[in-house]
């Protein structure tokens, strides 16, 4: 029996079990197969607040947890198969049959990005492969860009990468964009922004950790062509990690979990989640980190109001 559990490990994750331990709440940790996150997929985090020169992802959310272990926080890897949210106490069953109980429950399980499966690729992300022009466009200043997708999201990174790009190539497998006409007029009316449409990505090439092209087939055509480019940013959406939730916590049409207005509370009493798993705008380390900060804070009023267990007696 915990007072909270919290599953997830990156920025939000990692800050609520800070704030629940230093409120001598004791919290157990949950970390899935990818521990940290996102940002351990990444390499110079320079956006980070109280970071001047920059620190690389791992080390961010390495010091991170830390932080949470220094104040008492528990940490245990494992997979949660399914949560049972009927009655409290909460009760999550973990693969390989053990079962966990907790007064509350933290959800930071974040939202995966969707990549296009193709060779190269995964290899190379953080060495010219993104998945977020807000956190890596500034590292490609005076390149050729390649943004993959015909979304708004697609529309918005491209449109954002020109900043800093000399010139950005949108591909896209269809011959027509799907973003919507405000989005796809934006783009088309960017000089720095070429259309690359009926093109399916076949592959990432990359020699010694630097990403030199995106090798594509010609729909049209049915002749494979390699486009030149020192960055490829990923932009096909992202999923967000709840299937294990079983439809119990009330999600919009895209998976994500709707919390209550100025809160981290979900439609279950004692249940709360932050970061990307809630977040379909900002998808920040710095954002995850705040609303990890929202969601210990209402989990700790809860407790001091709704507790059930005589914590007096355990050990």
């Amino acid at each position: 029996m915990y007072k909270s559990i919290v599953i997830g490990t990156g920025p939000a994750g990692l800050t609520a079990a800070i704030y629940l331990a230093r409120a001598n709440l004791s919290p157990l940790v949950i970390e899935g197969p990818e521990p940290g996150g996102q940002l351990t997929t990444t390499t110079e985090v320079e956006n980070f607040p109280g970071f001047p020169e920059g620190i690389m992802g791992p080390d961010l959310m390495a010091n991170m947890r830390k932080q949470a272990e220094r104040f008492g926080a528990e940490f245990r890897t494992g997979w949660i198969n399914s949560v049972d949210t009927a009655k409290r106490p909460f009760t999550l069953n973990l693969e390989g049959g053990e079962t966990l109980e907790a007064e509350t429950l933290i959800i930071s399980t974040g939202a995966s990005a969707k990549y296009l499966g193709i060779p190269g690729e995964r290899e190379n992300v953080g060495h010219g492969v993104s998945t977020c022009a807000t956190c890596d466009g500034f590292f490609f200043r005076g390149k050729k860009i390649i943004v993959v997708g015909g979304g708004d999201s697609a529309m918005e990174e491209a449109h954002f990468l020109t900043r800093f790009a000399s010139e950005v190539t949108l591909v896209h497998r269809r011959n027509e964009l799907r973003a919507s006409k405000i989005m796809q007029d934006r783009v088309r009316e960017n000089p720095k922004i070429t259309l690359g449409l009926n093109r399916t990505p076949v592959e990432v090439v990359a020699g010694d950790n630097v990403v030199s092209g995106l090798k594509v087939l010609n729909n049209e055509t049915g002749e494979e062509e390699v486009i030149e480019t020192q960055g490829l940013f990923v932009a096909i959406g992202h999923t967000p990690n709840t299937k294990f939730l079983g439809g119990q916590i009330e999600t919009d049409e895209h998976g994500y979990i709707v919390t209550k207005p100025d809160s981290s509370e979900t439609n279950v009493p004692g249940i709360f989640a932050c970061g990307d798993v809630q977040d379909t705008k900002y998808r920040q380390a710095i954002t995850a980190a705040g609303s990890g900060c929202m969601a210990a804070l209402d989990c700790e009023k809860y407790l001091e109001g709704h507790a059930t267990h005589d914590w007096s007696q355990s050990v």
